[in-house]
């Protein structure tokens, strides 16, 4: 474990150090492009913050390389190299897409290429068990149709979400965690030495998401761009890929005593498919939602709208940074749910403690349908949102509530100075707030 926080610090480490120059390189190439009608910032931010992020995943793979335990992974199998080389592919056309912008349908194609590569190096699907059934081997052509199919449903799902500051690197972050509970507890839980590199996989990623989170959280000071979403995807679909395709279920029947445990140890990767829709479900229900809605309309499933998730939040009431914390609770809650019933799924009380905060989460989404009002004693001490009119109108004597209302959103926005994500001139203080239709 102490190599792995190592590797883990390291790449966060880097992350971070490397975001700032990556910052103002993104300023001075002109890779800030305009805001679209889709976008929720009001103001130009640089990208290419991928390239902080490879260069985090690069670091966290060196130094693993050559700690005595973790080397090992390095000496006994490709997937590592495997795994660098489609990031190396993936990241430069991020970075191309960043700058001048790349056609969907290229993109598209350059995810299966990088998907490619990595099975021509080894890291496949072999096998896949299937409840009922057990251990169906995979031809050569059915294991890579299926693992490219893998990783460019997780690219793009979490390229979809990646509309927030700090949404999908947190949100990716969560998911890797509890990959990482997960392929540890197989490893050294269980003795499954072919469950090692998706451990690896899983720690460097929190690395990449938690080195990048400082500078991405609201205000951003920097995007990941394209250079940085389809990276995560791709490493997070090439650790399910490692665990899901190269462990053997019988050896994890004889360690865990018998086929009824192993398929209880199972669960969560019962389906190669499964396992990252899992991890990262609510960015791939919104990758499916996004393509049914656009296909209805007589759209592109490419073709870029405002009826994400995150823009539906923010359209319900919440505020952005309620809107992406409401994003890490579900994340956190089918994720680490679904770790949590693989360890102990004969355990009732794990479903139940599910079902229980699946309804906080509910009210936490519905929260903004209800205008609480303080009591007139109290409304001295809180925001005015909270106060009825009167006491508006109360504490301003010889004055309109509404008039004072309407001065109030109408005032002149205060220069704060060089802050966030304002590369080129002065953020305002005080911002307008834009009704968010799906209409793009």
């Amino acid at each position: 474990m102490r190599e792995y926080l190592l590797t883990l610090c390291v790449t966060a480490a880097v992350t971070y150090l490397l975001t700032g120059p990556v910052r103002k390189f993104a300023i001075a190439a002109g890779a800030m492009p305009e805001i679209r009608a889709r976008d929720v910032h009001r103001e130009p931010t640089p990208r290419l913050g991928g390239i902080a992020m490879f260069g985090g995943l690069c670091a966290g793979l060196l130094v693993a390389a050559h700690l005595s335990n973790l080397g090992k992974v390095f000496e006994l199998g490709n997937e590592p190299r495997a795994l660098l080389s489609g990031a190396g592919l993936i990241w430069l056309l991020g970075v191309l897409d960043d700058k001048w912008g790349v056609d969907a349908l290229v993109k598209l194609g350059g995810q299966m290429i990088a998907a490619g590569v990595m099975v021509l190096q080894g890291l496949t699907i072999l096998w896949i068990p299937v409840p009922g059934v057990g251990t169906v081997a995979l031809t050569s052509m059915q294991g890579t149709l299926l693992t490219v199919a893998l990783v460019v449903i997780t690219i793009n799902a979490v390229n979809f979400v990646d509309g927030l500051d700090g949404l999908a690197s947190g949100m990716v972050c969560i998911a890797a965690a509890a990959f990482f509970l997960y392929a540890y507890r197989l490893w050294y839980g269980h003795n499954i030495e072919a469950a090692a590199p998706a451990t690896l996989f899983a720690a460097v990623l929190m690395g990449m998401c938690l080195g990048f989170l400082p500078h991405n959280m609201h205000p951003a000071r920097i995007f990941m761009g394209d250079s940085g979403s389809m990276l995560i995807g791709l490493v997070l679909a090439a650790g399910a890929i490692s665990i899901t395709g190269q462990v053997d279920p019988d050896l994890l029947y004889q360690q865990v005593g018998g086929e009824r445990q192993a398929i209880q140890a199972m669960v969560p990767v019962y389906i190669p498919l499964l396992l990252p829709l899992t991890v990262i479900a609510v960015p791939v229900a919104d990758l499916l939602l996004a393509i049914v809605r656009r296909t209805w309309n007589g759209q592109s499933p490419f073709a870029a709208d405002r009826g994400h998730l995150h823009h539906r939040l923010l359209e319900l009431g919440h505020s952005h940074s309620r809107a992406v914390l409401i994003m890490y609770f579900w994340s956190a809650l089918i994720g680490f749910g679904t770790v949590a019933y693989s360890v102990h799924s004969a355990s009732g009380w794990i479903v139940l403690l599910i079902v229980a905060l699946s309804a906080v989460g509910l009210v936490l989404l519905l929260l903004p349908r209800f205008k609480p009002r303080a009591p007139r004693w109290a409304e001295a001490f809180v925001p005015p949102r909270y106060r009825r009119k009167g006491a508006l109108a109360a504490a301003t004597p010889g004055h309109d509530a509404d008039a004072l209302s309407a001065a109030l959103e109408e005032r002149e926005p205060v220069p704060a100075g060089l802050h966030g994500a304002t590369a080129i001139g002065d953020r305002s203080r005080f911002h307008h707030v834009r009704k968010i239709s799906n209409q793009r």
